[in-house]
């Protein structure tokens, strides 16, 4: 007999684990600031502020990077030269 209480509990509490991590995709947006957040028109307007002032800031940084960049190429040993070829006689 508590055995299969023992049981039943701990499948009882797997399956509530289960159904609370379902959540559809509205249940998201509030919490994530989607379409039913609650900001008001000053603080949406300071946030257009914020990102235009990063985006400037971003623009003016230079990219001195290369696209094609070996992080590990001083660790790496030089290949070897090709040998000079022998003329043939």
């Amino acid at each position: 007999m508590p055995r299969k209480t023992i049981c039943t509990t701990l499948i009882v509490i797997l399956m509530v684990g289960v159904a609370s991590a379902q959540s559809g995709p509205g249940d998201l947006q509030d919490i994530q600031g989607g379409q039913n957040s609650f900001r008001t028109e000053k603080e949406k307007k300071d946030d257009r502020a914020i990102d235009r002032a990063y985006e400037s800031t971003m623009k003016r940084i230079p990219t001195t990077q290369k696209k094609n960049s070996d992080p590990w190429g001083d660790v790496r040993a030089a290949p070897p030269a090709a040998a000079p070829k022998k003329k043939q006689q």
